[in-house]
């Protein structure tokens, strides 16, 4: 199915008729609104993209669908990358006895001698 129109135009239309469908699936789907919200903007880019070159798919509201379910779940896993190194960081620190408030006064000379804090 081709479109009567430019294809950034039959976008907008069908954001405005399917965008409220397709993000009450991929909530139902991700069980997360944020994350819904997130996979549904980043999957009509992704249509806005691909359609250009690739011509409409034949279901483009499954198509929206499918591929913000692929978006959230790449978010998803993008978090638990960067949990996972944030928790690794931290055990490290813990286990090489690092002071907070030693890390606490590095970050103040970040910021600059006292005398020049003080005009702040």
């Amino acid at each position: 199915m081709e479109p009567a129109q430019p294809i950034d135009r039959y976008l907008a239309e069908l954001y405005r008729t399917e965008s409220r469908r397709v993000l009450a699936t991929l909530i139902r789907l991700l069980g997360d609104f944020d994350l819904a919200e997130e996979a549904l903007q980043e999957a009509f880019q992704a249509a806005l993209e691909q359609w250009p070159g690739t011509g409409l798919p034949r279901n483009p509201r499954a198509w929206l669908v499918s591929t913000g379910r692929f978006k959230g779940i790449d978010v998803v896993r993008r978090r638990g990358r960067h949990n996972a190194a944030l928790t690794k960081i931290a055990q490290e620190a813990r286990e090489s006895g690092l002071d907070t408030d030693t890390i606490q006064d590095d970050q103040l000379r970040l910021i600059g001698p006292p005398h020049e804090m003080s005009s702040l």
